[in-house]
């Protein structure tokens, strides 16, 4: 199936409330401009230096998602157009991040990364540093961030239950977040979890927003 062929049925599959992220990750630009001329606009990339480089030679009226972990010394390459960063798994990442929006006059859109996967490999916030955050989110410690959400990655295991359960329980989390800290702020309403192998049982657990690289491109 062609690229356009492969986007319509995963839209087909999504209701209203779900954005599709394309993952582009090592793909080239013209295999981005399939899925662009197939009205793609969203895109996220794993890796700062790539997504400087396609966001410097493709359209701008793509949104573009950083969605890799991100070290604090690379978060100065992509403020000045990167839409939302879904990947804040530290305070003293969310701390340059406010730094240099602040130094660009904008407020910048993140997702705090949630630690749900039952791998040490995975990065993300625990709950006690979670809640640490949000509280000084709160006290206006970071004026130019603006949490919208949260992000999470599964395990990587073909046992859907357990898969189901980890995007069961960062859906709970939201949940606790938005009633208990965050029920003023209107905008805190994403929840970004699910790939090409899993972004169905995502959904059915409240997802948002999926990143979809292989369904879409093909495997690498």
């Amino acid at each position: 199936m062609s690229i356009a062929a492969n986007i319509e049925k995963i839209k087909q599959e999504l209701s209203q409330n779900v954005k599709l992220i394309a993952v582009s990750k090592t793909k080239p630009v013209e295999t981005l401009m399939e899925a662009y001329h197939a009205g793609q606009k969203v895109f996220g990339e794993n890796k700062v230096q790539e997504l400087v480089s396609k966001y410097e030679q493709m359209p701008k009226d793509i949104e573009w998602h950083m969605i890799g972990h991100l070290q604090s010394n690379k978060v100065k390459y992509i403020s000045t157009f990167v839409y939302l960063i879904h990947s804040v798994d530290s305070e003293n990442l969310l701390a340059e991040i406010n730094k240099q929006a602040a130094k660009l006059n904008k407020v910048q859109k993140v997702l705090l990364q949630i630690s749900i996967a039952d791998e040490e490999t995975k990065f993300g916030f625990e709950q006690e540093e979670l809640l640490k955050v949000i509280d000084k989110y709160l006290n206006n410690e970071f004026e130019n961030v603006e949490v919208i959400g949260l992000m999470g990655m599964a395990t990587f295991t073909d046992n859907q239950e357990q898969i189901a359960t980890e995007f069961a329980g960062l859906k709970k989390l939201f949940d606790e977040i938005k009633s208990d800290y965050l029920n003023n702020q209107e905008s805190f309403n994403q929840i970004s979890m699910g790939m090409s192998g899993d972004y169905q049982i995502a959904i059915a657990n409240g997802s948002t927003m999926i990143r979809v690289g292989s369904s879409i491109f093909g495997g690498r």
